[in-house]
């Protein structure tokens, strides 16, 4: 069930930068903005606002989001089209779309306020719900089914991963041995034995003791790694010559992805000694920010989910480049 004010929540991460860096490559009559990750579609909306000649081609896994950013576009109905696929399906929904070069894509990788504030999806680990965290409900296992089936030893290596839990053994052993007195149902049960599972001192810092339990969790139920490995590829080859891509990540395992292609595509290829860089061996596209780019201390302060942000952004350059 949608909750009636989640849009009213929704504060889109580094909305005004995004909007900046993207913007230039949509002032063409037809061009095509590619939001991969909808959410509520607060992004996509400034954007439509700001480029009035463009048309929006929207992906969301989650079809409640879709629902939620289809009544929030509903202005401009006539420039939208949306589609429920997991971002790494981006050629696949392209080609449906007809569309095989686009001109600026997005990719913001956290969570929508509509997952996060809607109880009953179990992303949350400050309310008790049901242990589910799939974006797509009624595909593949929920984190109950990771905690309650996993052996110790890959419950361990899922924390250890992509949580980057230093406690992950102990953490598992003690999942497996209190699923084994019950099986995991919801999520206080879960945050009581992972708090359990670490030394008390440890658990005075770095935040709430089950915060990387449940990104681990989240990561695996959703293959999100996965995913964004085989977007970042896709995306990258979809752009036209002068296109943009930009990637809001929020974890220092998603950042690393985007970090690593975007620098590999902006890299020349050729031998060193060439005193000339043949065409074929340049780089295809230049970097628009340098480094990560985060939220100002006014963004952080307004809304404490932009904390973890990481802004990067690149540009396309010629078709034989």
């Amino acid at each position: 069930m949608i909750e009636q004010n989640a849009g009213a929540r929704h504060v889109p991460v580094m909305l005004g930068r995004t909007v900046e860096l993207l913007a230039p490559a949509l002032a063409s009559e037809g061009a095509v903005y590619v939001d991969c990750t909808l959410g509520l579609g607060g992004h996509a909306r400034a954007i439509l606002e700001r480029c009035p000649d463009a048309r929006l081609i929207g992906i969301d896994r989650d079809a409640d989001a879709l629902d939620a950013a289809r009544e929030r576009l509903a202005a401009h109905a006539d420039r939208v089209e949306l589609y429920q696929a997991v971002y790494d399906e981006l050629g696949d929904v392209l080609a449906e779309a007809r569309t095989p070069r686009v001109q600026a894509i997005l990719a913001d990788l956290g969570l929508s306020s509509l997952q996060i504030d809607t109880a009953e999806r179990g992303f949350a680990y400050a309310v008790d719900a049901p242990l589910d965290m799939r974006m797509t409900q009624s595909e593949g296992p929920s984190a109950a089914d990771v905690v309650n089936t996993y052996a110790a030893s890959d419950l361990a290596r899922v924390l250890r991963t992509y949580g980057e839990e230093r406690f992950a053994d102990r953490i598992a052993r003690a999942i497996v041995a209190e699923r084994a007195r019950r099986p995991f149902e919801t999520s206080a049960r879960l945050v009581e034995t992972v708090a359990g599972a670490i030394p008390a001192a440890a658990r005075k810092t770095g935040g709430h003791p089950a915060k990387r339990t449940f990104q681990a969790l989240r990561i695996e139920v959703n293959r999100e790694l996965d995913a964004l490995a085989g977007l970042l590829p896709q995306a990258l080859d979809a752009l036209a010559p002068g296109g943009r891509i930009a990637v809001l990540a929020y974890h220092s395992l998603e950042d690393r992805l985007v970090k690593n292609a975007l620098r590999e595509a902006s890299t020349d290829h050729a031998p060193r000694d060439l005193p000339v860089v043949p065409a074929e061996h340049r780089a295809r596209f230049r970097l628009l920010t340098r480094g990560a780019e985060r939220p100002d201390d006014e963004e952080h302060e307004a809304n404490p989910r932009a904390a973890s942000a990481r802004l990067r952004a690149a540009e396309r350059l010629s078709e034989d480049s």
